[in-house]
């Protein structure tokens, strides 16, 4: 595993990679991204509805097919909300 991927691990997508504590925190609700740029970040769904939860998400990432301003896009797995998985890149 590179840096960059030690970086990513056990971290909440969104935490700077420089905070003291990047993981998740307490009393809050995660999915864990699987594949793609973001695999192994978790998300933190605290506070979604149903359907924005099965409406998946597109999420910034310089780390994409399409660098700097891209999104990946993630949606959940069936049977498995807990887990998001990765649908590919958009500009």
């Amino acid at each position: 595993m590179d840096r960059d991927e030690e970086l990513l691990r056990g971290r909440v997508y969104g935490e700077d990679h420089d905070h003291p504590r990047p993981g998740p925190k307490p009393g809050r609700t995660y999915a864990e991204l699987v594949g793609g740029p973001l695999d192994g970040l978790l998300l933190d769904i605290t506070g979604w509805t149903q359907d924005e939860v099965e409406t998946g998400v597109a999420l910034q990432t310089e780390l994409g097919q399409f660098g700097a301003g891209g999104r990946a896009t993630y949606h959940p797995r069936p049977g498995d909300p807990a887990c998001f998985d990765w649908t590919g890149d958009t500009p």
